[in-house]
């Protein structure tokens, strides 16, 4: 079902403290789009609405951005109501119709293909997300969305890459813009640059009407969720460490990895005696340096 409503203010929750808490998070997400070009003009943004503080947040930011930025491009925001029980169907057409955007309303009962093929004790997020994806993939095709943009930010980038370097040996993480797997659709992720902490200080100044997930969101003992709280550990013992490793994501170098798909160490030669282009400066705190020094002679 598709809603077209005319422009309106959402009701009385914008003010001057979430307004400048956005400024930050508008900022980061405008240098994410501008460096992978995620919106061009022209473009139909579809944006996935979950309920959640991410894509309340997105949302905002797409919005402000579209008054802003020096090119046209269109807004449909979009909602999937899988089923889940008490799952509040009025919360959101309330929310979208007030904020006066055009949202299309998706009703598909995933929970229950996700309770009855999920074994006792095992994750759900896999299956769940595949028939999500799945979904929505094909209504972007049905609405002629050149873009699909997810609330993914900074946090959930880090902790897949960690998910995927403590569990799966590899190094991979979540990519700003990527074509989808079904090969119809480019996903775009415009948080990409965004703290989750900017974005929790934000949903709390603007009052969001959260809708609590029944399926991952019950799941007390995900490794994502251990893994995110070691990363919260680091920042707040070091702070900037995530920043960092943010940074480091953006400046890979292949020679000094050991993947041969990647890089051709087995015709490496003196010939053409090109020297070592990937040698980096020790350019890191003295202090993070030595800290690393005495957690070795520590360990033996």
């Amino acid at each position: 079902m598709t809603h077209t409503v005319p422009p309106a203010q959402p009701p009385s929750l914008r003010t001057a403290d979430s307004d400048r808490l956005l400024t930050p998070i508008v900022r980061a997400a405008g240098q994410a789009i501008g460096d992978y070009r995620m919106i061009e003009d022209g473009d139909r943004v579809m944006v996935c609405l979950s309920g959640g503080k991410d894509s309340y947040t997105l949302l905002d930011v797409l919005l402000h951005l579209q008054k802003k930025a020096p090119i046209d491009f269109e807004i449909v925001a979009v909602n999937l109501d899988q089923g889940q029980p008490g799952f509040p169907k009025d919360v959101l057409p309330r929310y979208l119709t007030e904020l006066g955007v055009r949202h299309d309303l998706l009703t598909q009962d995933t929970y229950s293909v996700v309770k009855e093929k999920t074994p006792e004790g095992k994750t759900t997020c896999a299956l769940c997300s595949r028939l999500r994806r799945g979904i929505l993939y094909g209504h972007a095709r049905r609405i002629g969305a050149t873009k699909i943009a997810l609330g993914h930010h900074r946090d959930d980038i880090l902790e897949t890459l960690f998910m995927n370097l403590f569990f799966g040996a590899r190094l991979k993480a979540m990519p700003p813009k990527l074509q989808s797997d079904d090969g119809t659709n480019v996903v775009i992720r415009p948080l990409a640059y965004v703290a989750e902490a900017d974005i929790i200080r934000y949903a709390q100044a603007r009052e969001f009407p959260i809708i609590p997930c029944n399926l991952c969101g019950s799941q007390e003992n995900l490794q994502r969720k251990v893994v995110g709280e070691m990363l919260e550990g680091w920042e707040r013992e070091h702070p900037g460490r995530l920043t960092n490793i943010a940074r480091a994501l953006t400046r890979v170098t292949p020679s000094h990895l050991m993947d041969r798909d990647l890089f051709d160490f087995a015709s490496l030669s003196v010939t053409p005696p090109e020297g070592d282009r990937g040698f980096d400066p020790e350019d890191y705190p003295q202090r993070e340096f030595l800290s690393g020094v005495q957690e070795l002679d520590m360990l033996g």
